[in-house]
């Protein structure tokens, strides 16, 4: 069965909308939509896989706790190694910023 990355896309927006695509016991893909989301300022992500994402669509910053900072544009890709804490600090609210997620140990 074939789907389409676009298809389906979320209207209301006000928190990012994550979706499994593919989920097994070592690995798992995923949607996530966004329009002016960013990561709670208290807390931050600290994950047991990896990551790696790319943005199809829109853009993004996400700020590591070392200080360093991200910008993603449409295309850009990165990997977040295990327990790289890590948080978004601002996804366009211009349009929507459509990302896909690898997570893998």
């Amino acid at each position: 069965m074939t789907a389409n990355i676009f298809d389906g896309l979320p209207e209301n927006l006000s928190n990012e909308v994550f979706e499994d695509i593919v989920r097994t016991p070592n690995m798992r893909i995923e949607r996530i939509v966004s329009q002016g989301n960013a990561s709670p300022e208290a807390g931050w992500y600290d994950q047991e896989e990896n990551e790696w994402v790319i943005v199809l669509e829109g853009s993004a910053a996400i700020l590591f706790e070392d200080g360093r900072q991200v910008v993603l544009k449409k295309g850009d890709h990165l990997n977040i190694p295990t327990h790289a804490r890590h948080k978004v600090l601002w996804t366009d609210p211009r349009g929507l910023t459509i990302w896909l997620a690898v997570f893998y140990v």
